[in-house]
């Protein structure tokens, strides 16, 4: 991490406090804590079944924890669901990817637009005056996004015809459209190749460097996270084993044990 970018991590944005979540009588976190930083990559890292994909529905409001408490932007909640998440900047990419497949590149990302749109129904029926021009000003948006990922290949494409890495890019662009303070990325290189994998790396540090998005995410290739992570924290069965830089975490004797392996 270079000097000038941690001089631009600034306060807590989200806090998470001794979360537990279950699931009638299976315990998916048990007592999870930590902070993210507003500016900073911040890695949620562990086995499978860990957790991890759990506390991202959490924060976004697809779960509502049993105990504990989400403080997003200093409003402490206990529930909030997914378009009221969306609403106050928090935007979701998923394991599987979630698009609109029949539809082109360029409407899948408009739909991210959708919080941001200014109109009435008149209006937008009638598609004139303030609805022409709110959806041009919308289309602005969506084109630099476009350039900004390098997609304008497809942009026309329906996103059911291209491969999966193209596929992750474009869901990676409807949640950047939303304008997120904070996205959270659910195994952002799952599937994907070692050419994909560092496309995709590049955009996640592009993201956090150019627009300044608060980042969280899971991800398995424990090479990326190292690289572009400037905090990890480590799950296993539902709890907190560690936290800290990447060098921190990598020498951890419970995490080299419970995820990295000896050969670590």
């Amino acid at each position: 991490m270079s000097e000038a970018h941690r001089r631009r991590i600034g306060d807590v944005v989200l806090k998470v406090d001794n979360i537990s979540l279950r699931f009638g009588g299976v315990r998916a976190i048990t007592g999870v804590s930590f902070e993210i930083r507003k500016g900073e990559i911040f890695s949620i890292i562990g086995p499978n079944g860990a957790g991890k994909t759990s506390m991202l529905n959490v924060i976004n409001g697809f779960y509502h924890p049993q105990e504990g408490t989400i403080t997003w932007k200093g409003m402490p909640r206990k529930q909030m669901r997914p378009h009221e998440a969306a609403a106050t900047g928090i935007a979701r990419t998923f394991q599987n990817v979630a698009l609109f497949k029949g539809m082109s590149t360029l409407d899948n990302l408009m739909t991210g637009r959708l919080l941001k749109q200014k109109g009435n129904f008149i209006t937008d029926a009638l598609y004139w005056g303030p609805a022409q021009r709110e959806d041009i000003r919308q289309r602005e948006v969506v084109e630099k996004i476009i350039d900004f990922l390098e997609i304008q290949a497809i942009r026309k494409v329906p996103v059911g015809r291209l491969p999966y890495g193209l596929q992750k890019r474009v869901e990676l662009g409807r949640a950047l459209a939303m304008e997120p303070e904070l996205l959270l990325l659910d195994e952002p290189m799952a599937g994907m190749n070692v050419e994909e994998k560092e496309d995709m790396s590049r955009f996640i540090l592009d993201v956090n460097d150019e627009f300044g998005t608060t980042i969280a995410l899971i991800e398995h290739d424990m090479g990326v996270v190292m690289d572009i992570s400037d905090r990890v924290v480590v799950l296993d069965y539902g709890r907190k084993i560690a936290e800290g830089t990447p060098d921190v975490v990598r020498a951890n004797p419970d995490v080299i044990k419970a995820y990295l392996g000896v050969s670590h």
